[in-house]
């Protein structure tokens, strides 16, 4: 039960899965943000290969049954490959339709060595490709990943643990978005932001988006909400132990005081979205049904407030 509203389906698997774990923000900070900048390595190399897809789908990484994938990569002389984080080996696997593997360890080093050993494999197996070497979507990132010494933590268990969470929001982010007959994203994992993120659309263009991200050019932001959305996602930052967060955009009236629940979401203002702390979906009896409440309550804001044609939607 769930302030009155109980998934059955959501309550049964969530009995019988693991405990949610948990992952204070501030034991694991080193880790994550050495990890978010080798992400933006690895996602580069499969955005220099693919073509665009809306809203930059072509770049995303995705949830495995080992960590996260790029999933397979087109290359130019007619092979494909594809690059996965291994949490649980610690390894970072390279594989080749022609049948050649290689990997790098994951462990403690700099991204200046991580970025070197990422672009030496990929010549080693014939794959060479080229990316910008400057980090996106980071306030205050100017370092080049070539010349970046500073980030160089990995802590395994807490890369495991980050594992563990994206699985189970995962799940759950999958469930949600069956719901939903309109265009909707995949549930992927994007470098830039460093979340886990889902999203609606109504069909509907949006205006222009007005604001760009730290080393991005304005036609990243407005080639990812050239359309009407409601998304929500998983993000590791800021304290805590992260948010589950749901947006809007364009904003429309009345959303930011939608009653949304469960008791514990809140509208952030500086932010622009709901947030619900991940620490209050883990710790609650049925984590699953709490984070579907959340997802389809502040989904509702949005398609309530902007007069979404949710008979034709939804399912």
């Amino acid at each position: 039960m769930v302030d009155g509203v109980r998934d059955e389906t959501t309550a049964r698997a969530t009995d019988r899965s693991p405990a949610w774990p948990s992952l204070p923000v501030a034991a694991w900070q080193p880790t994550r943000d050495t990890l978010h900048l080798w992400t933006q390595i690895v996602g580069k190399v499969r955005l220099a290969n693919t073509s665009l897809v809306n809203h930059w789908w072509n770049t995303t990484l995705y949830v495995t049954d080992r960590g996260l994938s790029t999933s397979l990569i087109p290359y130019r002389d007619g092979r494909g490959f594809s690059i996965e984080f291994d949490f649980s080996s610690h390894l970072l696997r390279f594989s080749v339709t022609d049948g050649t593997e290689q990997a790098i360890p994951l462990e403690s080093r700099s991204v200046s060595v991580f970025y070197a050993d990422v672009m030496s494999t990929l010549d080693d197996l014939g794959l060479t490709t080229r990316i910008w070497p400057m980090p996106v979507e980071i306030p205050g990132a100017v370092i080049p990943f070539p010349e970046d010494v500073e980030h160089a933590t990995y802590d395994g268990e807490h890369a495991h643990r980050f594992w563990n969470v994206l699985l189970r929001l995962d799940r759950v982010f999958r469930e949600f978005r069956a719901r939903f007959v309109g265009k909707a994203s995949p549930v992927h994992f994007f470098w830039g932001g460093f979340d886990l993120a889902v999203t609606r659309f109504s069909g509907r263009p949006a205006p222009r988006y007005p604001r760009a991200a730290p080393n991005c050019g304005p036609q990243v932001m407005e080639e990812a909400y050239s359309h009407e959305v409601s998304s929500a996602g998983y993000w590791p930052f800021p304290d805590g132990e992260g948010i589950v967060y749901s947006y809007a955009y364009p904003e429309p009236a009345g959303f930011s005081e939608w009653p949304v629940r469960p008791a514990g979401a809140s509208y952030d203002e500086d932010l622009g979205e709901f947030v619900l702390p991940y620490e209050h979906i883990r710790t609650a009896p049925h984590p699953a049904a709490v984070l579907l409440q959340f997802l389809q309550t502040t989904y509702e804001a949005a398609a309530e407030s902007a007069d979404w044609d949710r008979a034709s939607l939804e399912r």
